[in-house]
């Protein structure tokens, strides 16, 4: 195929097929996906609108967890509107930029929050081993600095990966066996070797995951150890909780990830659906569950949440 025509078949649309097998069954299926949508936005929305009006919220923690719920914001609303287009209008052709652009935001802010889980385990490690020193190593401005560094972490990884991807030449189907933009499924219909882009992908995805998991654990292999030192049976239990809310945010992060990663590089047998009903679930569920987990389980935040409501109520009376 001449470089011209190659040219023009890259700025055709794609069309997302949502989940393979099952077309029959995607207005059923798109019920928990709204439901996970809409408990995102409401979850999301109010731990940012707790940690912003109430003052004693004005903490590194808590601008950590803020950071961590805007991330979910953009995870959810870059895929599941047009995941339910999908489903309900079959609305199914994406733009060529747009399918692109979408994946960036995806794998970006997977990155991103990959550096701000690291940051938390950092924050407790600081606050429970060296809690003297806190206030003067985790300024807000510093606290500020390292979102920043995440974000910029995330989008100069990213790049380049885009760049590769959006050059190589699409003139296969334009069908996407997917719910969204996924980057394997992408790259299939690729008429060029995409060796290049995978190399990359797997070099950047295994050093970030790497070396971001190694620290964490590292930092709560050290958290436990002064936790268990602590001669106050109440101040163990409570490090403990909270460390144990973080521990299951990052759980949910780095398991489910690698499981949808590895079923789309690796299918293992399974069916296209299941691939890519994992990869739906990856981008969907935690969005959902991380504000009940950092919110509703820790005691702070629940306490800022009463206080936001009984000020709202003394307020409309």
């Amino acid at each position: 195929m001449s470089a011209t025509n190659q040219s023009n078949t890259n700025h055709l649309p794609f069309l997302l097929m949502g989940i393979p097998d099952l077309e029959a069954l995607h207005v059923w299926i798109s019920i928990p996906f709204c439901f996970t949508y809409v408990m995102s936005l409401l979850g999301n929305g109010m731990v940012l609108l707790t940690v912003a009006l109430d003052r004693a919220l004005h903490e590194p923690m808590y601008y950590f967890i803020s950071m961590l719920a805007v991330i979910d914001l953009v995870f959810s609303s870059a895929v599941v509107p047009k995941m339910l287009a999908v489903f309900w209008l079959d609305s199914r052709q994406i733009g060529f930029e747009a399918c692109f652009i979408q994946m960036f935001f995806i794998h970006t802010f997977t990155a991103v929050e990959s550096g701000v889980l690291l940051a938390m385990s950092f924050d407790r490690y600081v606050a429970i081993c060296n809690p003297l020193r806190y206030s003067t190593i985790l300024t807000t401005s510093r606290t500020m600095q390292i979102g920043l560094l995440s974000l910029a972490r995330g989008a100069g990884v990213m790049t380049p990966l885009m760049c590769l991807l959006t050059r190589l030449p699409y003139c296969r189907s334009r069908a996407i066996p997917h719910s969204y933009c996924e980057h394997m499924a992408v790259v299939g219909l690729a008429c060029a070797d995409p060796a290049a882009s995978h190399r990359y992908s797997i070099i950047v995805a295994t050093l970030l995951v790497g070396t971001d998991s190694a620290f964490i654990a590292s930092s709560y292999a050290m958290i436990l150890r002064s936790v268990l030192r602590l001669p106050c049976h109440e101040a163990r239990l409570k490090a403990l909780r909270t460390c144990g809310s973080h521990v299951s945010i990052i759980l949910l992060f780095y398991i489910g990830g690698l499981l949808s990663m590895y079923l789309q590089m690796f299918s293992f047998g399974s069916a296209p659906h299941v691939q890519v009903l994992v990869a739906d679930l990856y981008l969907t569920v935690p969005p959902m569950l991380n504000p009940l987990i950092y919110g509703l389980k820790m005691k702070q935040m629940q306490e800022g949440m009463l206080r936001l409501w009984r000020r709202e109520g003394s307020g409309g009376t």
